[in-house]
């Protein structure tokens, strides 16, 4: 029995989760599809907050230590809305995946070109 693609299983789960908090991103009209990619961003922004509070970032504080333990959590977190906010812009784990790597390709070509001028045309295309 072969397992199955573990980047399309997180979406499946992650569509789960939401059908199960009562949020059906499917087919959504542009309003509540707005609607939603705001709340899973401002979520994001929260978690990214408990992510810089797990690394001691105050260079005058000597009490801080770093929780990677609990840094790995919210990345987690962060990855849930993530994968969400793809859901609610009607992306698959297949169609984050070729805009993964055609960006990827675009950031390799920025640095082969030494990216010395701002260029959003070369991410058109993705």
């Amino acid at each position: 029995m072969s397992q199955p693609d573990k980047f399309e299983e997180i979406f499946r789960l992650q569509a789960v989760l939401n059908h199960r908090i009562g949020v059906d991103l499917d087919n959504l009209p542009a309003a509540e599809k707005a609607k939603w990619v705001l709340n899973y961003t401002r979520a994001m922004s929260q978690e990214l907050a408990e992510l810089i509070d797990s690394v001691p970032w105050k260079w005058w504080a000597k009490y801080q230590q770093f929780d990677e333990q609990n840094a790995r959590v919210e990345v987690i977190d962060l990855f849930h809305f993530l994968v969400s906010v793809a859901q609610a812009l009607g992306m698959t784990a297949d169609d984050v995946f070729q805009a993964y790597v055609k960006k990827n390709e675009v950031n390799h070509q920025r640095q082969e070109s030494g990216y010395a001028r701002k260029d959003e045309d070369d991410s058109r295309h993705i």
